[in-house]
């Protein structure tokens, strides 16, 4: 699967924008601030309806401007698909497949995977548990749509649990059996994401340390581990031993939304034990076992995303990943840099056609 054209109008820096892909190797390179990061972003929102970076939607539009319009052909299995995302302030945005619009966005996690890497991904180490979340519930939704429907109604009956448990405070009033029904429900579909998610865990791990492995070329004991309340006790018997700490706060307390990975090296958090090159090689290796996971189950090569990547990594180690594409381990690679020339020198050294565009 690769992009062969993508089409902006109005999205972030950009009023107009037409780019011809090459189906390898694509180099973005230029000063800071001409809109790199940009491209790779509008490639992302084609494959998943929002901006990586931003998910406020009337924010990536161009300013004074009131809409954008992202558009995309990809080649898929011998197909053209061709992908539009348009928004308008005051409106809803809208998905488009081949001329037909998507009722749910949800129906089309999936159908293109992609992979980034960008120093953003800093998140993961150092922001709170729902970051780490999101990156496991992205995972398994590429690969296993009827998960992330079970997601989506979960938060959805959370929602309205703690709607309930607002209203019996605001009305001094209490209902056993609604909350019951509440109970029942998440306790069911939390129970299959739990499942679920232990299931992602011990098939990613091996991958995860494999990777590390080949990045840092040094022995280190590294440790992705998945921690949830629900290891100990059903989330039936949880929402309602904290039943009172429950209605005391206002929402529910306990369940697969409070969920976390737990990064370690040594068997100390890496967030303040590793160093700033364990960190990166940590990262860097997350989501290049995220690559080679979703590759297996979705039988489909994503396109992989490379920002600004030599803040990470030396040259070497830059050459060592974008040499994959040789051993078609990889599809389609995407490269931003600021530097033309060191970017130049490692895709010349892989022999495989190429683009470099400066913007």
């Amino acid at each position: 699967m690769f992009l062969r054209h993508l089409s902006l109008v109005n999205y972030k820096n950009f009023d107009s924008k037409v780019m011809e892909f090459d189906p390898v190797i694509n180099c973005l390179v230029g000063d800071n601030g001409v809109g790199k990061t940009n491209v790779l972003d509008a490639i992302y929102h084609l494959c998943f309806g929002k901006s990586y970076f931003n998910p406020v939607s009337t924010q990536n539009i161009k300013h004074n401007t009131d809409f954008f319009v992202v558009e995309g052909e990809f080649e898929k299995e011998g197909k053209t698909e061709k992908i539009v995302c348009s928004f308008k302030k005051g409106t809803k945005k809208v998905i488009k497949r081949n001329g037909k619009a998507y009722e749910k966005f949800s129906e089309h996690i999936g159908f293109l995977p992609l992979v980034i890497i960008s120093p953003s991904d800093r998140d993961l180490i150092l922001e709170g548990s729902e970051t780490r979340r999101k990156f496991m519930d992205g995972v398994i939704s590429q690969s296993d749509k009827g998960y992330l429907q079970s997601l989506i109604k979960y938060n959805k009956v959370l929602v309205q649990r703690n709607s309930l448990l607002k209203y019996f405070v605001a009305n001094n009033t209490f209902d056993p059996d609604t909350l019951a029904i509440y109970n029942e429900q998440l306790h069911n579909l939390g129970t299959e994401i739990h499942k679920k998610r232990i299931a992602f865990i011990d098939a990613f791990v091996p991958i995860f340390k494999e990777q590390y492995a080949h990045i840092a070329e040094k022995d280190e004991q590294i440790m992705l581990a998945y921690e949830s309340q629900l290891t100990h006790s059903s989330l039936l018997e949880l929402l309602e031993s904290n039943l009172e700490k429950d209605r005391a706060l206002q929402y529910t307390s306990t369940g697969i939304h409070k969920d976390d990975l737990s990064f370690t090296i040594a068997g100390h958090p890496i967030k303040k034990f590793g160093s700033q090159g364990q960190q990166k090689s940590f990262l860097i290796a997350l989501k290049l076992a995220q690559f080679h996971f979703i590759k297996e189950l979705a039988k489909n090569t994503p396109i992989l995303l490379l920002d600004d990547i030599f803040d990470k990594l030396d040259e070497s180690r830059v050459s060592q990943i974008v040499s994959l594409v040789e051993n078609e381990n990889f599809g389609q690679i995407f490269i931003s840099d600021t530097h033309a020339q060191r970017t130049e020198s490692v895709v010349k050294s892989i022999h495989q056609s190429y683009k470099i565009f400066t913007l």
